[in-house]
């Protein structure tokens, strides 16, 4: 399996927090991962998470065969313009190494002109983007979007050659169409109508789902029949995620894991589903195969 989400560093005020690469590989073994995507962190306005473009690329040196960098760039960053070239800087860090960009969690509209430019731009270097996707700007990290996530839909528009994975729980309570402004900043419950996270997957051949995290699991599970209905649907546009960043979390806190394994073995979903969501689809956007 590859997990498309995981993160490595320090966590929190104390240094003594800090997640290892070897902490992270020994629980990749335990739940039969065989490669993990790292994402930088360093831009969270949470403040609790330290982990830079540089010491992801130096972690996962340590693990080359089972961790894969991503790279962090702030929309802001060089002369915060919509023109800025970003261009030297995302073939550098494709050069050491660096398979994609990400997580992005600039507390931004998705259609800033200033993301818009960005993202164009990691499109042309051919490297696919995490995002974390907000439903409101401050308080909170993360892109930003309106119910119907109508500024998502621009930036799809305005930068089609780049590949977008969605996370968070602004993307994945839109999975159904009850979804309004008081429960798309969470986990919504009950029976899934299909919604906007349908329709965009279905139109737009540069966006894939990325399962990770509770906001991940409880989309594909607030609905259980309908959820596997959705698995089977939608396997060549979804991508297995965990969401790692601490020692402490176990398979309970994260529960993709089993819920993914369960499935298989009770036959609720065909392995066919099961490997392009666990590892086929992501083994071709990072060009593995």
């Amino acid at each position: 399996m590859i997990d498309f989400h995981t993160h490595l560093g320090r966590q929190g005020l104390r240094r003594t927090a800090t997640f290892s690469p070897a902490e992270l590989v020994l629980k990749m073994d335990k739940w039969h991962i065989d490669k993990a995507v790292v994402l930088p962190l360093h831009d969270s306005p949470s403040g609790w998470y330290f982990g830079t473009t540089e010491t992801v690329l130096a972690d996962c040196s340590q693990f080359p065969t089972r961790l894969i960098p991503f790279a962090q760039i702030d929309p802001r960053f060089g002369d915060n313009s919509p023109k800025c070239n970003f261009r030297e800087l995302l073939a550098e860090y494709k050069e050491r190494g660096c398979l994609g960009v990400g997580e992005m969690t600039a507390n931004m509209h998705f259609d800033n002109p200033l993301v818009i430019n960005l993202m164009q731009q990691v499109g042309e270097a051919e490297l696919p983007v995490v995002f974390h996707a907000a439903h409101v700007i401050g308080g909170t990290y993360g892109l930003v979007d309106d119910l119907g996530l109508p500024r998502l839909e621009r930036l799809l528009k305005e930068a089609p050659n780049t590949v977008f994975a969605a996370h968070g729980p602004a993307w994945w309570s839109e999975i159904s169409a009850d979804a309004n402004d008081k429960t798309r900043g969470g986990y919504p419950k009950g029976p899934v109508t299909p919604g906007r996270v349908q329709e965009l997957l279905a139109n737009y051949p540069n966006l894939y789902g990325e399962m990770s995290a509770g906001s991940g699991f409880n989309g594909i599970n607030r609905d259980p029949e309908y959820g596997l209905k959705f698995l089977e649907e939608f396997q060549d546009k979804l991508l297995f995620g965990t969401d790692t960043l601490s020692r402490n979390m176990e398979e309970k806190s994260v529960p993709i894991v089993g819920f993914m394994e369960r499935v298989l073995a009770e036959g609720k979903l065909s392995a066919e589903a099961h490997a392009k969501i666990t590892h086929k689809n992501a083994a071709r956007l990072l060009k593995l195969e």
